[in-house]
């Protein structure tokens, strides 16, 4: 399962990070060349950077090259390693649950209700703002599975 979630996942990164260098190649030309600078090119890079910024930490977290300090780890004999890595992992599925699906949940639905739109595309912010829930389960689903195959992500 993980190797179809890295798959599925790296390519829709790849094919995002592809748009938004296509949407800054353009918005370059059309400010500097036709002097005529593109509001929507602006638009959709923003909105591309949030999106790749998200699923990117959901990525990473899955590859465990996230950001986190080895001190205690090493000291510890493999058994209470895999008590100290599970234990993180419930950390990280709650911090997931409360902040990245609740919170970003209650965003969505706040966008929905209030029916915002972007200014220049004229797309539903709850669009937009999809992806903080995505990668929070998209965070969980990698982090259940480290915590359901300890041993094959010890050092």
């Amino acid at each position: 399962m993980k190797k179809v979630l890295d798959k599925l996942l790296g390519g829709a990164l790849v094919l995002l990070m592809s748009f938004i260098v296509l949407a800054v190649l353009w918005q370059v030309f059309s400010r500097y060349v036709l002097q005529n600078p593109s509001s929507v090119t602006e638009e959709i890079a923003r909105y591309l950077l949030i999106w790749i910024g998200l699923l990117g930490a959901a990525y990473a977290s899955g590859q465990q090259e996230h950001l986190s300090i080895n001190i205690l780890p090493p000291k510890l004999n493999p058994e209470n390693r895999i008590k100290l890595m599970i234990f993180i992992n419930i950390l990280i599925i709650a911090f997931c649950v409360t902040v990245l699906i609740i919170g970003g949940g209650n965003l969505v639905l706040m966008n929905i209700e209030l029916g915002q739109n972007s200014a220049a595309l004229h797309l539903p912010l709850s669009v937009v703002y999809m992806v903080i829930p995505i990668s929070g389960v998209l965070i969980i689903i990698y982090k259940l599975n480290e915590i359901f195959n300890p041993k094959k992500y010890l050092l």
